[in-house]
């Protein structure tokens, strides 16, 4: 794919339409350049307004994006649109700059490197964390609708789509935990029935033996993998992977 920065893409390969149903979701398009004005001193003149960033959107990304809200990513209103915030605790920090390059080869963040910052956790007890957010786009405003109601997050009813390779190495990077030979998603702000709707997914495409669980509080579940089933999802996402983070599903 031709990258373009400032969130700008050139339209090459397949793209997606998180509402779309899945006879119509995949559109082709030809190659569309869009030209950016840059000063003598190679800085950008203009920023395109989130309102003209509409899409349609690589599935790449909704892949990265649907992955890291099944984990510790959140969507955010941000203006007139919505953006995506990616962030990790400091110790992460390899995996969150990997993930960083990802987004910006694909033309939707800024591609300045992100910082370790501080902040003030639970207690006054001082935390390191790295984060970064995608530019804004009002088509994000979409998916905010799909993966939120009341402000909680939910389980999108087309998460089959995109509950691909990609997106479930990066869920399992961001809440995989490993126990003993096996794994389990922590889950815990998902209700049982979204629990054990992602598990039959999991199942039906992939063969993914699994099993929701209480998480040890009320109203909270976990995802286990079965032991028989790791040889089957270390194939699908190990390729995925960052290298940092293998060890969650290493023999």
């Amino acid at each position: 794919m031709y990258v373009l920065p400032y969130g700008q893409m050139s339209l090459w390969g397949e793209y997606a339409c998180p509402k779309c149903n899945n006879n119509s979701k995949n559109f082709f398009f030809p190659s569309i350049i869009f030209i950016l004005i840059y000063n003598s001193a190679n800085q950008l003149i203009k920023r395109i307004r989130s309102e003209y960033r509409i899409g349609p959107h690589n599935k790449k990304i909704l892949e990265i994006i649907y992955g890291s809200l099944l984990g510790d990513g959140h969507i955010e209103k941000h203006g007139n649109g919505a953006r995506i915030s990616f962030s990790q605790e400091s110790n992460n920090e390899k995996y969150l700059l990997w993930l960083h390059q990802k987004v910006v080869e694909l033309g939707y963040c800024n591609p300045s490197i992100p910082k370790i910052q501080s902040r003030i956790g639970s207690k006054g007890k001082i935390r390191y964390i790295i984060r970064f957010h995608s530019f804004t786009y009002q088509s994000f405003n979409e998916i905010y609708n799909l993966w939120y109601i009341n402000n909680k997050k939910q389980i999108p009813n087309n998460i089959e789509d995109y509950l691909t390779p990609l997106s479930i190495a990066i869920w399992t990077i961001d809440d995989g935990t490993r126990v003993g030979k096996s794994i389990k998603w922590c889950t815990n702000s998902f209700s049982y029935e979204e629990c054990l709707s992602l598990s039959q997914i999991l199942y039906r495409k992939y063969g993914l033996k699994c099993s929701v669980h209480n998480a040890g509080k009320d109203n909270q579940y976990v995802i286990y993998v079965l032991a028989e089933s790791m040889p089957t999802l270390r194939n699908i996402i190990k390729p995925y992977m960052v290298s940092s983070m293998l060890h969650k599903i290493q023999e």
